[in-house]
Protein backbone atom coordinates (compact mmCIF):
# COMPACT_ATOMS: atom_id res chain seq x y z
CA UNK A 1 0.00 0.00 0.00
CA UNK A 2 2.71 2.71 0.94
CA UNK A 3 4.89 1.67 -1.77
CA UNK A 4 2.14 2.47 -4.00
CA UNK A 5 1.00 5.69 -2.69
CA UNK A 6 4.52 6.77 -2.89
CA UNK A 7 4.77 5.25 -6.74
CA UNK A 8 1.30 7.18 -7.09
CA UNK A 9 3.16 10.37 -5.93
CA UNK A 10 6.07 10.33 -8.08
CA UNK A 11 4.30 9.46 -11.28
CA UNK A 12 2.12 13.04 -10.76
CA UNK A 13 5.00 15.04 -9.54
CA UNK A 14 7.47 13.71 -12.46
CA UNK A 15 8.60 17.37 -13.39
CA UNK A 16 9.44 18.28 -9.87
CA UNK A 17 11.83 14.68 -9.70
CA UNK A 18 13.24 15.78 -12.40
CA UNK A 19 14.27 19.24 -11.13
CA UNK A 20 15.35 17.67 -8.37
CA UNK A 21 17.26 14.99 -9.96
CA UNK A 22 18.84 17.74 -12.09
CA UNK A 23 20.14 19.75 -9.00
CA UNK A 24 21.47 16.78 -7.09
CA UNK A 25 23.68 15.89 -10.64
CA UNK A 26 24.88 19.84 -10.65
CA UNK A 27 25.50 19.74 -7.01
CA UNK A 28 27.60 16.01 -7.32
CA UNK A 29 29.13 16.92 -10.65
CA UNK A 30 30.81 20.89 -9.25
CA UNK A 31 31.84 18.62 -5.92
CA UNK A 32 33.26 16.37 -8.84
CA UNK A 33 35.03 19.09 -10.68
CA UNK A 34 36.42 20.73 -7.58
CA UNK A 35 38.22 17.48 -6.26
CA UNK A 36 41.86 17.28 -6.40
CA UNK A 37 41.99 13.88 -8.40
CA UNK A 38 40.04 15.39 -11.17
CA UNK A 39 41.96 18.04 -11.70
CA UNK A 40 45.17 15.47 -11.78
CA UNK A 41 42.99 12.88 -13.75
CA UNK A 42 42.58 15.74 -16.78
CA UNK A 43 45.95 17.40 -16.32
CA UNK A 44 47.69 14.05 -17.00
CA UNK A 45 45.00 13.35 -19.75
CA UNK A 46 45.83 16.60 -21.38
CA UNK A 47 49.70 15.98 -20.86
CA UNK A 48 49.22 12.52 -22.87
CA UNK A 49 47.16 14.33 -25.38
CA UNK A 50 49.88 17.36 -26.09
CA UNK A 51 52.87 13.97 -26.73
CA UNK A 52 51.02 11.98 -29.11
CA UNK A 53 50.42 15.40 -30.70
CA UNK A 54 54.02 15.94 -30.91
CA UNK A 55 54.90 12.53 -31.65
CA UNK A 56 52.39 13.04 -34.92
CA UNK A 57 53.65 16.12 -35.92
CA UNK A 58 57.35 14.56 -36.04
CA UNK A 59 56.19 11.98 -37.72
CA UNK A 60 54.24 13.80 -40.13
CA UNK A 61 57.56 15.58 -40.51
CA UNK A 62 59.64 12.39 -41.21
CA UNK A 63 57.17 11.43 -44.03
CA UNK A 64 56.96 14.57 -46.07
CA UNK A 65 60.78 14.40 -45.90
CA UNK A 66 60.70 11.66 -46.99
CA UNK A 67 58.05 11.72 -49.64
CA UNK A 68 60.20 14.98 -50.84
CA UNK A 69 63.18 12.79 -51.15
CA UNK A 70 61.28 9.82 -53.49
CA UNK A 71 60.14 13.08 -55.88
CA UNK A 72 63.64 14.16 -55.97
CA UNK A 73 64.82 11.13 -57.05
CA UNK A 74 62.02 10.01 -59.06
CA UNK A 75 62.54 13.40 -61.22
CA UNK A 76 66.49 12.73 -61.17
CA UNK A 77 65.65 9.41 -62.55
CA UNK A 78 63.27 10.94 -65.26
CA UNK A 79 65.63 14.06 -65.91
CA UNK A 80 68.29 10.89 -66.76
CA UNK A 81 66.31 8.82 -69.12
CA UNK A 82 65.13 11.79 -71.09
CA UNK A 83 68.60 12.52 -71.58
CA UNK A 84 69.77 9.31 -72.69
CA UNK A 85 67.13 8.86 -75.14
CA UNK A 86 68.05 12.61 -76.48
CA UNK A 87 71.46 10.90 -77.27
CA UNK A 88 70.91 8.13 -79.26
Amino acid sequence: MLRDDILKTCTEHKHALIFAAGVATALVGTKIIKSKAFKDATTKGMATVMSAKKDAEECFQDMKENAEDIVVDANAETKKEIYVESKE
